[in-house]
């Protein structure tokens, strides 16, 4: 019988678990109380408390992550295709940003200021309706070509990285003209 009772609080526990990772947003979630009667005639109870994740504030296809001490992307981030702004900036995000961003394809808005990133996907080059990447802060220092298939692309931030100058002349021979790239 309690082999039946660690059962059922093993399967809701990852009923709970499966449903907590596709949530992106806090939520309180109850317990859950298991009771069973053994064989000798006693009731047994398990209970279960689980806490979700800090806050992840989400507004239709807006997706604010920023200051929340992110050291990695959720790859549930990169399902919500139906994004388009997602912010990133200010967290303890580093080596490259996920190859998985070009699933991303409703993004207009993609914010990764104020990280710890070196790299920058060829991928990125896939979201052709980004208008605005802000790259700024980061220790970047050389940038995926692919940039420059942005082909809506108004607003592209590099300031306080260390991008490579070669890599961004390749990359603004391909941009539209009227977009401003920022440096300082």
């Amino acid at each position: 019988m309690i082999k039946n009772i660690f059962i059922v609080a093993l399967v809701i526990s990852l009923g709970m678990f499966a449903w907590m990772s596709t949530r992106t947003h806090t939520e309180v979630v109850p317990n859950v109380v298991v009771s069973s009667q053994t064989d000798n005639g006693q009731q047994t109870v398990a209970q279960t408390t689980t806490a979700l994740p800090a806050p992840q504030p989400v507004s239709g296809t807006v997706l604010d992550q920023s200051n929340t001490g992110l050291t990695s992307v959720s790859q549930a981030v990169f399902v919500r295709t139906e994004l388009t702004t997602l912010n990133l900036s200010h967290n303890k995000l580093s080596g490259a940003l996920p190859a998985e961003v070009r699933h991303l394809s409703n993004l207009t808005t993609l914010d990764l200021s104020y990280n710890n990133f070196t790299g920058i996907p060829a991928e990125i080059g896939q979201l052709s309706g980004l208008k605005t990447l802000n790259l700024s802060h980061n220790p970047i220092t050389g940038l995926p070509l692919e940039l420059g298939n942005l082909s809506h692309l108004q607003v592209l931030n590099l300031s306080g990285t260390h991008y490579s100058q070669a890599d961004l002349d390749q990359i603004r021979k391909k941009l539209p003209a009227t977009t401003v790239v920022i440096t300082e």
